[in-house]
């Protein structure tokens, strides 16, 4: 079996010195004990420290496999994607019959921009039942364009595996893509032939929630209470459905007898109809208690909701700090604007709003942009990196009940890039990043007219407009070209609308790292 990718853990329970110190040693005799001191380095967010250790390692004994693999890995969360690459093909052509090598070939060859279906096409025929692969052989042909080939390819396969949740999931996102209308059917098709799949009808409400679909949750949760109605979760998405589509007094009922114990996303619910109904108090009091829960990070923006309604000092604290957000000019260090412009708009495949996202009137880039190889990206990534290192060197002292100062500062990740084009009326609803560190917002390309006093594409934040449409915004952000703004994940963002033209951006978030 190779070396696979253990989750994240906190670097205190690891020596790190004593990882490097004995990765140090095993690099001329041992691959075997360097490949382990490489997952661990992994695992301790070490990348940095041990990437030349391994590189070492790998060319000594380059006929190990599972060592190339790991050195490939690493190379791939340092962004170093080329050397990722060939890392993973060396092991691969060392061990041509394992399925986890190949798979992660495939996967790091369609990151770094590079065409990746046959690659896909290898990793299945040694694991043809491995979800992560075919999901993965979809998005390579997305990414060349042949998107009737990756719908077609998923809707066959949830045709005869209903349950198959992770298929609908991504059929769903990739028909929205395209603009299809039938982007739910794959569940609706799927709840007739199984209709008491309890699993069936939660992802179904999962993907419209995350679609915000409220009108039609409330339909499927009906159908749902006829069809199969011991289905955990009913409750809550009756309410949800409920108060988003503004029955707030029926939702309350509801979500204010809902057991929550430890669960942040109930209390999130729980807290949004707090808010909704004009309790503020209860509603700061619920999320405070939260904050500490698994998942408890995504609280924060409400906590600062309700501490603005209360005119709580604390939330200067919390987003008042100037060093939050900052804004820096770097379109000098980019290039040419207009050529990275161009390279992005070929990269804008989708025709339709994501399924999932704040984007409203436009289309979003898939897949981790900032690791592609080319040259425009790695401009804009060097860019990035340099922006981003003094927006951290900056802020105020470590603070552990903080939650962007009481992060770990080092290494820099990136948890996810992407371009966003909108056009004409196009705007981002309000929303945070609840799985990041610092998010951002780059300008590409602007229409001419965003400098009135209207503020029309401006960059919105601290408010929630669909949450609390009287609380206006702490900050307003005028966009220009080449100007890259940071601020915590957890700050309410969104894009005020414009009337006409493009509005062409990037945007990532630097992870969370524990």
């Amino acid at each position: 079996m190779s070396a696979t990718v253990p989750r994240p853990i906190p670097r205190s329970t690891i020596d790190s010195s004593d990882i490097i110190a004995t990765l140090r040693r095993a690099v001329k005799g041992d691959p075997d004990a360097a490949t382990r001191c490489g997952i661990l380095a992994m695992r301790a967010h070490l990348e940095e420290e041990a990437v030349d250790l391994l590189r070492a390692a790998a060319d000594r004994h380059c006929g190990h496999a599972t060592l190339s693999q790991v050195f490939g890995l690493v190379a791939r969360n340092l962004g170093d994607m080329k050397t990722a690459c060939a890392a993973l093909a060396r092991a691969h052509q060392r061990a041509p019959a394992d399925a986890l090598i190949a798979h992660g070939l495939a996967r790091a060859r369609i990151e770094a921009g590079y065409p990746a279906i046959d690659d896909y096409r290898r990793a299945l025929k040694l694991a043809p039942a491995e979800s992560a692969v075919i999901l993965g052989l979809a998005a390579a042909r997305f990414a060349e364009r042949d998107v009737d080939g990756a719908i077609d390819h998923i809707a066959g396969i949830v045709a005869q595996q209903p349950l198959w949740l992770d298929g609908h999931a991504t059929l769903a996102r990739l028909r929205g893509m395209v603009g299809r209308d039938d982007d739910m059917a794959s569940y609706r098709e799927a709840v007739t032939k199984l209709p008491q799949a309890a699993a069936l009808w939660q992802a179904w409400l999962a993907t419209l929630a995350a679609a915000e679909r409220f009108s039609d949750m409330a339909m499927v949760v009906a159908a749902a209470r006829r069809a199969a109605p011991a289905t955990p979760g009913l409750e809550l998405y009756d309410a949800v459905a409920a108060d988003e589509t503004g029955d707030v007094d029926r939702a309350g009922a509801i979500l204010d007898r809902l057991p929550y114990h430890d669960d942040a996303a109930i209390i999130i619910r729980k807290v949004r109809s707090l808010l909704r109904r004009g309790r503020p108090t209860e509603a700061a009091a619920l999320a405070e208690s939260g904050t500490a829960l698994a998942g408890g990070n995504g609280l924060w923006p409400y906590v600062a909701l309700a501490w603005r309604l209360l005119d709580d000092p604390r939330w200067t604290w919390l987003e008042g700090d100037p060093s939050f957000v900052q804004v820096h000019d770097i379109g000098d260090q980019i290039g040419d604007l207009a050529a990275l412009a161009a390279h992005l708009r070929k990269l804008h495949i989708a025709t339709a709003q994501p399924l999932d996202q704040s984007v409203r009137g436009g289309t979003q880039t898939d897949g981790a942009l900032f690791s592609r190889l080319d040259p425009e990206i790695g401009r804009l990534r060097a860019a990035v990196q340099k922006a981003v290192a003094a927006y951290v060197a900056a802020l105020p002292p470590p603070d552990a009940a903080h939650p962007l100062l009481g992060a770990r500062r080092r290494p820099i990740r990136f948890a996810g890039s992407w371009s966003v084009r909108l056009t004409g009326g196009g705007h981002h609803a309000d929303h945070i990043h609840g799985q990041g560190w610092i998010s951002s917002a780059l300008y590409v390309a602007l229409p001419p007219g965003l400098d009135g006093g209207d503020h029309a594409g401006w960059l919105t934040l601290g408010a929630s407009q669909a949450l609390l449409p009287g609380l206006a915004p702490v900050r307003l952000i005028e966009p220009k070209p080449g100007r890259l703004v940071l601020f915590p994940s957890t700050m309410w963002h969104g894009t005020n609308r414009f009337p006409a033209g493009e509005r062409l951006t990037v945007a990532f978030d630097v992870a969370r790292l524990i």
